[in-house]
């Protein structure tokens, strides 16, 4: 006699949710799970990460961001529902109810398992204009068809970015290639604030180099608004700035309205609290993934929110694993994250010196400038890195690197380091690849590593 399949029901169509039901449906045929996934977009499994570059001209078309499309997720026999929002879950009843988009009819489903793979949602102030026409964000690929559907039919050549974070000088450079006037508002002192300020101060002095006027400590009180009701300008409160078009690069807070009405743990940042295996604490048969997520960092041992593609494909494989009856589970993060604004490459990974001294950590750090290859070999830039250590102890803490070619993808050596609980004193034995077109004698991080351990020395003594 044959068993009736369980139902698996996926919130979110893109990389934490597809991955989870693509994994699942590995291990399990449809006579054992039934595998319904709801999106209320019109993309699945795109990257998010990409809509700068293909807004700057980068990636010609949308369909280049897209890694499976809805029809190759159901060839997999995957019941996935596009265009169709999951308004409630019901966990007492073990079902949700959803609405379709295009006739609004709504629509209970019960599940047995149930993947929560909301996102986040683009951080959007209560000021006044902020939702007027010519106002983007960019947090899916809709936003940005829409974002490029503007700049088509726009005359004026004024940009405001709102956000001097990963978003907005990914965005500045993005107006800068399609040839705009770009000035970028930032609350922080320097840009990147996910740098410590005197290395964000670098990036400032670059992008002003670029043509990109950057305003710090700027807080945006208004979006200026024309006769028709389209934006026209960004008042601060000290000043205002004509624009033909406004991009907020505020950032993102993780999208768990569902979540939260259904009585599900949040933790600090609004994200969904998950165990190792990514399983709602508390929750048996619920699993949560993705920007809705909160991560463990192991560096600070705390649990934080952070909204990457990379954690997202890693979490719905293991949920993926987990759903199918196999087992796997996600240790945590180092905080690691690389960008750029034009050539300018920017990277970081674990704690900046405000978060080892909130952590209350005693450390130490080390600041060098070095070459991205040997000094004599045609092609080297500088970079600076700069590295942050325990102070007793030794213990790698953060490294943050800003620079030319070459300079983003060497926070990897310290994203390692990090997660195998090195100290500076073991990096500098790290038997890295040599040769001149690639480095010099000496990684520039090592070299950084190598000043760490003076510092610690010296501390000590």
């Amino acid at each position: 006699m044959t068993s009736t399949p369980q139902t698996l029901i996926v919130i979110g169509g893109d990389a934490a949710g597809m991955s989870a039901a693509s994994q699942a449906r590995r291990l399990k045929g449809p006579d054992e799970l039934k595998i319904i996934a709801f999106e209320r977009g019109h993309f699945t499994s795109y990257s998010a990460c990409g809509i700068p570059y293909w807004v700057g001209g980068d990636v010609k078309s949308p369909d280049d961001l897209v890694a499976r499309t809805p029809d190759e997720h159901r060839a997999r026999e995957i019941d996935l529902r596009m265009q169709t929002e999951v308004t409630e879950i019901d966990v007492e009843g073990r079902r949700v109810k959803s609405r379709n988009l295009k006739t609004g009819n709504d629509v209970w489903t019960g599940y047995d398992k149930l993947v929560i793979a909301t996102g986040a949602r683009p951080v959007r102030p209560p000021i006044p204009g902020i939702d007027a026409p010519g106002v983007h964000g960019v947090q899916n690929l809709d936003d940005g068809q829409a974002l490029i559907d503007t700049l088509a039919k726009t005359e004026g050549r004024r940009a405001v970015v709102v956000g001097a974070g990963y978003i907005g000088v990914e965005m500045a450079e993005a107006m800068i290639k399609r040839g705009y006037e770009v000035t970028v508002l930032n609350r922080g002192e320097q840009p990147m604030a996910t740098l410590d300020p005197d290395m964000g101060a670098l990036v400032n002095e670059a992008m002003n180099g670029m043509g990109i006027t950057n305003v710090s400590s700027a807080e945006v009180t208004e979006i200026l608004t024309d006769s028709d009701g389209r934006a026209c300008g960004v008042a601060t409160k000290e000043s205002t700035y004509p624009a033909d078009v406004v991009v907020l690069g505020i950032g993102v807070a993780p999208e768990t309205t569902l979540a939260k009405a259904a009585g599900l743990p949040l933790g600090d940042s609004g994200g969904l609290v998950t165990d190792m295996s990514m399983r709602v604490r508390g929750h048996e048969d619920i699993w949560a993934g993705g920007d809705c997520v909160e991560v463990l960092d192991l560096v600070s041992g705390r649990l934080r929110h952070i909204a990457l593609g990379t954690h997202a494909n890693k979490h719905g494989q293991i949920i993926g694993h987990n759903v199918g009856g196999d087992y796997a589970t996600f240790p945590g993060v180092v905080g690691t994250a690389v960008s750029k604004v034009c050539d300018l490459e920017i990277a970081r990974t674990g704690l900046r010196e405000k978060d080892a001294r909130a952590e209350g950590f005693q450390f130490v750090t080390a600041r060098i400038e070095s070459t991205s290859r040997a000094g004599y070999y045609p092609g080297a830039s500088t970079m600076t890195v700069k590295m942050t250590a325990e102070r007793r102890t030794g213990r790698l803490l953060g490294v943050q690197i800003v620079g030319r070619e070459g300079a983003a993808k060497r926070v990897d050596i310290a994203a390692v380091a990090l997660t195998a609980n090195m100290t500076v004193d073991q990096m500098t034995a790290l038997d890295l690849g040599y040769a001149p077109p690639f480095s010099p004698v000496w990684d520039p991080v090592l070299v950084a590593a190598r000043k760490a351990v003076t510092a610690v020395r010296k501390a000590g003594s």
